[in-house]
């Protein structure tokens, strides 16, 4: 019996060296899946125990015994405990006449390790050390002992748990018998556990800042177009569109229909803008008014820029009317530029003589139509 308890205990040992081995470092769950918590309870408790062995048969003793005791320990982390405990039990010794024990008193430490969360059963692997201290009739004394076993353990109240556990403990006792040199021991227990102190405090919550305060949108333009965030209502549109007052694009056409010329004007030495009367059309109030429509929108729209362009009707050569379309347009930008429009945001003039016409040739009507300027927005 003695050499099988010895390998047993040795086996046993290895197993638990890696079983503790595989718990370290076994990758890291959430309690959802039954892993423990990473806060535990680290106050002190006491453990008092009470149980039964089932003795080596080389004790020629009682099969079975009871034993009782007193651990005291705490948590180290969560998944590790420590005891220091004490324990006792009495074994009958077999055909001794008028009777006769034989006693143990144990001091060690046994660590515990444990898998699982708090909240549920926790299995766990036992593994202790320990001096046996033994009396009966003819000798006494101490001798070293192990242990190794298994149990589950259950939190029961916010300071109390129980625990059951069986094992296997070997006790190198080599001089309550002469011809024996160790006894091996099956045992099980079953302790309460009682944490005394005040429960620890949980984990205070995290603080957390209050959010920076928004900014006021009606004093931002994201989008550099001139609207405010606040009426914004297209709040990414590309650098130098043209946009109205909900921020979202718009086409800008000035329209200078109207603004027409009469024929063969201005002539050469006639640009000065001052003296486009004399080249416009009757009646010269509506041409000049619709001009100053044109400047007006150019102020209220200051990103906007334009092509001055002119043109003609068909009569004439093609050389000739290139210049008339030329000084048409010369006259016109002289115009928005006497009337604060910065020549920057002008292009041209340019003259395209007779080509693009927009209304016939034919009629005097039409012809009369095509002598004109246009103010093309660019883009």
């Amino acid at each position: 019996m003695k050499r099988k308890g010895l390998y047993f205990v040795i086996a046993l040992a290895l197993g638990g060296v890696g079983a503790v081995h595989a718990q370290d470092t076994a990758p890291a769950a959430d309690s959802a899946a039954g892993t423990s918590s990473s806060n535990y309870d680290g106050r002190w408790y006491v453990a008092p125990t009470i149980g039964g062995y089932y003795n080596d048969t080389a004790r020629n003793t009682n099969s079975r015994q009871l034993y009782y005791g007193l651990g005291v320990g705490r948590f180290i982390s969560p998944d590790v405990s420590i005891d220091l405990f004490a324990d006792r039990t009495n074994r009958n010794v077999d055909g001794k006449v008028g009777g006769g024990n034989w006693s143990n008193n144990t001091y060690g430490a046994a660590a515990r390790f444990y898998r699982g969360d708090w909240n549920a059963w926790r299995p766990y692997l036992l593994a202790g050390v320990m001096g046996s201290n033994h009396h009966d009739r003819g000798a006494q004394g101490f001798s070293p002992a192990a242990e190794l076993g298994l149990g589950v353990s259950k939190t029961v109240t916010d300071s109390s748990d129980v625990r059951i556990e069986g094992g296997y403990r070997y006790d190198w006792d080599n001089k309550s018998q002469p011809s024996q040199d160790g006894y091996g021991d099956w045992f099980l227990g079953f302790s309460i556990v009682s944490r005394f102190g005040a429960p620890p405090a949980p984990p205070a919550p995290a603080a957390v800042a209050p959010p920076p305060p928004k900014p006021d949108c009606s004093t931002l333009d994201s989008d550099h177009d001139g609207v405010n965030d606040c009426d914004d209502k297209c709040p990414a549109t590309a650098a130098g569109t043209i946009v109205g007052p909900d921020g979202c694009p718009q086409k800008v056409v000035i329209d200078l229909r109207g603004v027409n010329f009469k024929f063969d004007y201005p002539k050469k030495g006639h640009v000065k803008a001052s003296e486009i009367g004399k080249a416009l059309a009757e009646p010269t109030a509506d041409s000049l008014s619709i001009l100053d429509q044109a400047v007006d929108t150019l102020q209220r729209y200051p990103q906007v820029k334009v092509m001055v362009a002119g043109y003609t009707d068909s009569k004439g050569t093609e050389q000739y009317n290139q210049a008339l379309s030329e000084r048409r347009a010369q006259i016109v930008y002289d115009y928005l530029t006497a009337h604060g429009i910065d020549a920057s945001r002008l292009e041209g003039p340019v003259g395209h003589g007779e080509s693009d016409p927009v209304d016939t040739n034919d009629t005097d009507a039409g012809r009369a139509r095509n002598r004109r300027t246009e103010l093309q927005v660019q883009q």
